[in-house]
């Protein structure tokens, strides 16, 4: 018996970043995207604000930084939310909103 398997597919971060970007703004849904060292971002629908977070420790504001200008986000404003478990750090680009927070996106 012969079983199929999906197929890996490999992306450079970037390009990961920019596509979920593109499908939160086209599909108006959060996409969460996993990166190295146990980093996770919710892109927001829009794909003009999105939430970084770490299941152990803290994201860093460079990482936030850094990611703000993968998406070409225009004077972003950063901050921080504190959920019941864990802190994130939140981005939002100005004129997009409210930042995204857990329990709502």
């Amino acid at each position: 018996m012969t079983t199929m398997s999906n197929p890996t597919a490999t992306y450079k971060v970037r390009e990961a970043l920019k596509f979920a970007q593109q499908r939160a703004a086209k599909r108006g849904r959060t996409q969460q995207v996993e990166l190295p060292n146990d980093l996770f971002i919710r892109i927001a629908p829009g794909g003009r604000r999105f939430l970084l977070f770490q299941l152990e420790g803290e994201p860093t504001m460079e990482a936030a930084e850094a990611i703000a200008a993968v998406l070409d986000l225009h004077n972003p404003s950063y901050g921080w939310h504190q959920g019941q478990t864990l802190r994130s750090l939140t981005v939002v680009e100005e004129g997009a909103g409210e930042a995204p927070t857990p329990a709502t996106e």
